[in-house]
C-alpha cells in the first residue's frame, strides 16, 4: 500500500477533488510546511527528475525576479530513496504552484494540478491567462539578461550611442522606432514597451538580441554604423521571419497587463498561499 509521499496511480486522479487529497496528503511539516519535490514530480506525472527539474529551475528564476527569498520556498534537501542518498527541494504551496505552472500542459496530471493550484490565486483569472502571465515574467527576465549581454557586446566593438543601436533594432523589426512604435500600442512614453509585450513577442525580442550578439562576434563587426546596420539587418529578418510564418506583422501584436502588475498580482498570490498553510496546520 503506497504511502502519503508515492504517486497513487488511480482513476481517481482525474478529478481535481481528488487530486486535491493527494496533494494535500503529501504535505510534510517540520517549522513549516512543504512538499517534497520528487512527490510533486511522480503526482504531476514525471518520470525523469532531470527532466522535471527544467520546471522548477524556471519557477526559482521567477520566484527570484519578484524579490520573493528564493530559499524560503525552495530548500535543497537530500533523502534516503531506495536506500540511495538523492537530492531533492522542501517546496513550499507557491514554489508548487510556480513549478507546476511551469511543468507540460500535455500531461493530464499537470493540467487538474494547475487548475487546483490556480484556484489560489488572488486576482482571478482565467488558467490560460494565469500561465501566459508566468510565462511572460520568465521570458521578460531572459530578455533583460540578453539585452545586458548584447550591451557588452556592443560596447567592445566600439559602439558610441547605445540609444541609436538599440534602435536600429527597432527599426528592423518593426519598421519604426521604439517612440513610433509605443505611440502606436498606445503605451506612455515614459513606461518600458518590454513590459507590454505577450511571449510571443518577448520571444522575438529575445531571438533579435541574440542572434544580433552572435553576428556581431562571429563577423567581428565594429563601429556605430556597422552595429547599427547590423542590428537593423537582424531585425528585419526576424520580422520577415515572422510575417511569413504567422502571416502577422510584430507592431500589431496585441498589448498585455503592465508586467509590475502581474508580479504584484502573484505576489498576493504568495501572501495568500501563506496565509492558507498557516491556517491548514491549525
Amino acid at each position: 500500500m503506497p504511502n502519503k509521499h508515492e504517486l497513487i496511480a488511480t482513476d481517481g486522479v482525474n478529478t481535481i477533488d481528488n487530486y486535491e487529497s493527494i496533494f494535500e496528503n503529501q504535505a510534510n511539516s517540520n517549522g513549516f510546511t512543504y512538499w517534497f519535490a520528487r512527490d510533486l514530480m511522480n503526482t504531476l506525472g514525471y518520470k525523469d527528475y532531470n527532466n522535471f527539474k527544467k520546471s522548477i529551475n524556471k519557477a526559482i528564476s521567477i520566484c527570484a525576479s519578484l524579490n520573493i527569498d528564493v530559499e524560503d520556498n525552495f530548500k535543497k534537501t537530500k533523502r534516503i530513496i531506495d536506500n540511495k542518498e538523492t537530492e531533492d527541494y522542501k517546496l513550499s504551496r507557491f514554489a508548487c504552484y510556480l513549478t507546476t505552472m511551469n511543468s507540460d500542459i500535455k500531461k493530464s496530471e499537470v493540467a487538474k494540478a494547475q487548475a487546483y493550484l490556480a484556484k489560489y490565486a488572488e486576482i482571478i483569472v482565467t488558467l490560460q491567462q494565469e500561465a501566459q502571465n508566468i510565462e511572460r515574467i520568465e521570458l521578460r527576465g531572459k530578455l533583460s539578461e540578453e539585452e545586458k549581454a548584447l550591451m557588452g557586446v556592443a560596447k567592445i566593438h566600439r559602439v558610441d550611442n547605445y540609444a541609436l543601436f538599440q534602435n536600429a533594432g527597432y527599426m528592423g523589426l518593426y519598421n519604426m522606432s521604439i517612440n513610433q512604435l509605443k505611440a502606436r500600442k498606445g503605451i506612455d512614453t515614459k513606461k518600458t514597451l518590454l513590459d507590454y509585450m505577450n511571449s510571443t513577442e518577448l520571444g522575438a525580442n529575445i531571438f533579435r538580441i541574440t542572434q544580433t550578439a552572435e553576428k556581431i562576434n562571429r563577423e567581428n563587426i565594429q563601429g556605430q554604423y556597422s552595429l547599427e546596420k547590423a542590428h537593423k539587418d537582424v531585425g528585419k529578418e526576424v520580422r520577415d521571419s515572422m510575417i511569413r510564418m504567422h502571416n502577422q506583422r510584430p507592431e500589431d501584436l496585441h498589448i498585455e497587463q503592465d508586467i509590475k502588475k502581474v508580479k504584484a498580482n502573484l505576489k498576493q498570490t504568495h501572501k495568500k498561499m501563506k496565509r492558507i498553510t498557516k491556517k491548514s496546520k491549525k
